[in-house]
């Protein structure tokens, strides 16, 4: 696995570093965020560890910047930052997820390998069709198939399934849901959105044997494969 490490205490990224170093794993480090952003687009990388609070470019300015180009790369923030709102902030921007300090490395190195081995929606005939395990979705016909069965979707319910298939396992804050499927200047104050995602839940979950639609408590949702351990 290859690592971009975003972090300017160096303590903290040699503790890092090291640890994944002696799993076997590749780590670039870099101590200031216009030099890790270089490197983010420049190279490839499986994995980003970002820090929220960093010298010359911010950690959220980093993580805008590279969704902006499309970049896609998982991206985790650490942050001594805990509280609600700043995590949410963190998800909004486009992190995939979100660690305070202090942390223990082996719940770092955890979540760096789910996000580093996440399914991702495959997409093919020129990027018309979306598929997560047995979903298929036609993004001209705007049809959705479930274990080869046609379900209907009204509009706003196939916007917000779009959103979550294109990045399965990601958490989707309810902002960011919001700004994808109704605009900038969506009323954030309604619970709209949870009543949407609720006939969404029931008409997939109803007939989808490998999908669920998970609740992130404090947080949004998020698709993810079905465990039935």
């Amino acid at each position: 696995m290859n690592i971009l490490l975003i972090e300017d205490d160096k303590p903290i990224a040699q503790y890092i570093s090291k640890g994944f170093r002696e799993a076997g794993h590749n780590v670039e480090w870099a101590d200031n965020g216009r030099t890790g952003f270089t490197l983010a687009v420049e190279h490839p990388f499986d994995v980003c560890i970002v820090d929220r609070m960093l010298p010359e470019l911010d950690g959220l300015a980093i993580i805008k910047g590279l969704r902006a180009i499309n970049n896609s790369v998982p991206i985790i923030i650490l942050s001594a930052l805990s509280d609600v709102d700043e995590r949410v902030n963190g998800l909004t921007s486009g992190a995939d997820d979100y660690l305070v300090k202090p942390f223990a490395f082996s719940e770092l190195a955890a979540r760096v390998n789910i996000l580093a081995n996440r399914p991702k929606a495959s997409q093919v005939n020129d990027s018309t069709t979306l598929e997560f395990q047995d979903i298929t979705l036609n993004l001209i016909t705007r049809e959705v198939s479930v274990n080869s069965s046609i379900i209907e979707l009204k509009n706003k319910e196939f916007s917000l399934l779009e959103a979550l298939i294109r990045q399965p396992s990601r958490a989707f804050s309810r902002t960011m849901l919001m700004e994808k499927v109704w605009g900038y200047n969506f009323d954030t104050h309604t619970n709209v959105i949870d009543v949407h995602i609720s006939n969404l839940r029931k008409k997939i979950e109803s007939v989808s044997t490998q999908c669920v639609i998970k609740t992130l408590r404090g947080v949004g949702y998020t698709l993810e494969k079905a465990n039935h351990e």
